[in-house]
């Protein structure tokens, strides 16, 4: 599992620009089942998405189709972890650790 981290390298103004590309963008990786959960940072100065994948180089892929990445408004901060502990409606997600 991942956690994706974005800072804003722009103003929020210039992001505005991209929010609608960004979102469709958004949309299409919950329709393929890779992203989980995401929002605004608060203060908003970025944001957060927690994603599901096979390796983090198809992480670094999708990240860097991002409309915000493509504009240069953002940056991505990519922490892979293992789920081993998850909420009941998260136990599909939930991970063994490796041997």
């Amino acid at each position: 599992m991942f956690i994706l981290e974005l800072t804003y390298t722009a103003p929020v103004s210039a992001v505005d620009e991209q929010l609608q590309a960004h979102v469709a963008w958004l949309d299409e990786l919950y329709a393929a089942g890779v992203f989980i959960a995401s929002g605004r940072k608060n203060p908003r100065d970025g944001g957060v998405i927690i994603a599901v994948a096979d390796d983090r180089a198809r992480i670094e892929e999708i990240a860097a189709t991002d409309p915000f990445t493509v504009a240069g408004v953002c940056e991505y901060r990519i922490t892979e972890f293992i789920a081993t502990k998850t909420a009941p409606g998260l136990g599909a997600y939930r991970e063994q650790l490796p041997a």
